[in-house]
């Protein structure tokens, strides 16, 4: 069809082929993202990707961070527990010096980054909080 123009967020022909969904991507902090991707598969050998939520997000036995691309000015990395916010969702304990964090329920944060220097300049904060993310919802009860 004539005029047609590609989408602006890929869709990835499998779910989990988060590869595949960024080569498609046509996002103006696309390299922020790349970025950000490595240092969250890097955290911890166990942490897996796929595509949820039109955007690439990471697991090991749940979901626990998912990319927010949208407004593009920016990039954001929401934590969380699943896709609601829960009723009795225990407050997380996260050691954050650096302020990187916002808080819009007990159980999930979000860390926004405007630029490739803004992500470089809390590169370590933000791993050290995707450690301690994934140490405190990937516990088994006792």
């Amino acid at each position: 069809m004539a005029g047609k123009k590609a989408p602006r967020v890929a869709h990835a022909k499998k779910a989990g082929d988060v590869g595949a969904f960024l080569a498609e991507l046509e996002h103006p902090r696309k390299a922020e993202i790349e970025a950000l991707r490595a240092l969250i598969l890097g955290a911890d050998e166990r942490v897996r990707e796929a595509v949820k939520w039109n955007a690439p997000s990471f697991y090991i036995e749940e979901h626990f961070a998912t990319f927010k691309l949208r407004p593009v000015e920016k990039i954001q990395v929401v934590f969380h527990t699943g896709a609601k916010v829960k009723s009795d969702a225990r407050a997380l304990q996260i050691d954050d010096p650096a302020g990187l964090l916002s808080w819009p329920a007990r159980d999930r944060c979000v860390a926004t980054f405007v630029d490739m220097d803004d992500v470089r300049a809390k590169e370590t904060a933000f791993t050290g909080i995707v450690k301690q993310w994934i140490e405190q919802t990937t516990r088994t009860a006792s």
